[in-house]
């Protein structure tokens, strides 16, 4: 049976880092702007109390995992060398939440450390400005047995943090070690796969790999490995180091750090309904389908959306429409609804507007794309489309007799019994004006001049 465990680490949304006053932006400043002596690991630099900031945030994620929360815990020093940790350790805390579980996947650990530099190999400079921002790492038990599993689980997991609105939104704001191990076989640990669909492919690519050696009688042995997004494969790093190759032990300049339990109960107050329990909330208070409950709560404001539409429309229908349509257009331009800026009362116009029948479905789907990539509200979409569409009876029945002249032979096989013919006939008079008439309509005319012309 194929065991994998996960590792995620994710940046905690906080001002300040977590042992010093420097802001956590890292991104659109100079390199080494955002650093002082503390976060750089100056001679005689100590550390400031914990960022309280980002414990409470800490907290916030170990209740949603439904983690036992100690009371009482140590930051200590993990040693290893590399340019990006400049004091030559790093701070991390002994775990602050354990024996969680999300879903079928127990939580061993979740704690938390500061987050290293970054350094470039390829020409040898290292930016200190990420050094110190707060990052928690959750630590999974081997429960998942598939890389299916796996991306299921991060998409969760990903949707609670953005519930919780504890995590930053930034490339590479959070990263993953994958572990996994065939029963034949010693744990490989594939480290910093920066996406969710980078876990599903490093996932697939080891799963050959390691069972084609088993097949060819070599031996897997316990090592890291790196994954290389831009070819799909994983590459080998290094022997992977033991516990006692880091030489841990507690921070001489940090107390021990107490929780009390009113201060876990204030924490716990101020969890927000989850994405599990609002699945089954929305399945049971409006009777939409479990698939449908759990595309629309993967994201808060997409949930949030359909509750505000489901007072006054039909549920069903806006959730078949939000999880068809609304996200495949969104899923096109790896955007979320959220990021897409597009806001929720334009969509709930545009909805108004086909429920009028004042477009065609197809109109509808069109003024959602010009929506998205315009930026414009749904009316100006309707009129700079010209997609209003055609009511007058009489212009409908010049069109499709149109049509159906040019289409003699597809009539006779529809009045044999071939039934696909009709949804020919229909289609073409949809093209023949781009999508402005209703198919219903189209094709009650369609069997009334047929029917008429038989008769």
């Amino acid at each position: 049976m194929v065991k994998i465990g996960l590792e995620i680490h994710i940046q905690l949304k906080t001002d300040a880092k977590l042992f010093c006053k420097c802001p956590t932006d890292y991104l659109d400043v100079k390199p080494n702007s955002n650093i002082c002596p503390i976060c750089t690991g100056q001679p005689g630099a100590k550390p400031m109390e914990v960022n309280v900031n980002a414990l409470e945030n800490l907290m916030k994620i170990g209740l949603a995992l439904n983690c036992k929360i100690v009371d009482n815990f140590v930051i200590q020093r993990k040693h290893y060398f590399y340019p990006d940790l400049p004091s030559g350790y790093q701070r991390t805390s002994k775990p602050i939440g354990v024996e969680g579980r999300l879903g079928d996947v127990r939580i061993r650990e979740v704690h938390i450390e500061e987050d290293p530099g970054r350094y470039e190999p390829r020409i040898g400079n290292v930016d200190y400005n990420r050094s110190g921002i707060p990052l928690i790492e959750i630590v999974t038990e081997p429960d998942i047995k598939s890389p299916e599993e796996a991306r299921s689980f991060l998409e969760e997991l990903n949707s609670i943090i953005d519930y919780l609105v504890v995590g930053r939104d930034e490339p590479g704001s959070s990263r993953i070690d994958a572990n996994i191990s065939l029963p034949k076989g010693a744990r490989v640990e594939v480290k910093n796969i920066n996406s969710f669909k980078g876990v599903y492919t490093a996932l697939k690519y080891e799963l050959i790999r390691q069972k084609n050696l088993i097949t060819r009688g070599k031996t897997i042995e316990r090592e890291t490995r790196h994954f290389d997004d831009s070819q799909g494969v994983t590459t080998s790093l290094r022997k992977k180091e033991t516990e006692e190759d880091y030489r841990f032990f507690p921070d001489p300049d940090i107390p021990a750090i107490n929780i009390s339990k009113e201060i876990i109960e204030k924490g716990r107050s101020k969890i927000p309904e989850l994405p599990r329990a609002k699945a089954e909330r929305l399945v049971s208070n409006y009777k939409i389908r479990t698939e449908d409950a759990w595309t629309l709560v993967s994201e808060i404001e997409m949930a949030n959306l359909f509750e505000k539409m489901a007072k006054k429309f039909d549920p069903e229908k806006i959730a078949f429409w939000l999880r068809g349509p609304v996200k495949k257009q969104l899923n096109y331009r790896d955007l979320t609804l959220k990021k897409s800026e597009m806001k929720s009362e334009n969509l709930i116009d545009l909805y108004k507007i086909w429920i009028a029948e004042e477009i065609t479905e197809k109109g509808m789907e069109k003024v959602l794309i010009e929506m998205l990539d315009k930026k414009i509200k749904p009316n100006e979409a309707v009129k700079e489309l010209g997609l209003e569409k055609i009511v007058n009876r009489s212009k409908i029945e010049k069109i499709v007799e149109k049509v159906l002249e040019k289409n003699e032979k597809v009539i006779r096989d529809y009045l044999a019994g071939e039934e696909r013919a009709l949804n020919f006939l229909i289609g073409q008079v949809s093209k023949e004006t781009e999508g402005k008439i209703d198919s219903r309509v189209v094709k009650k005319i369609i069997l009334d001049i047929i029917g008429k012309n038989r008769g």
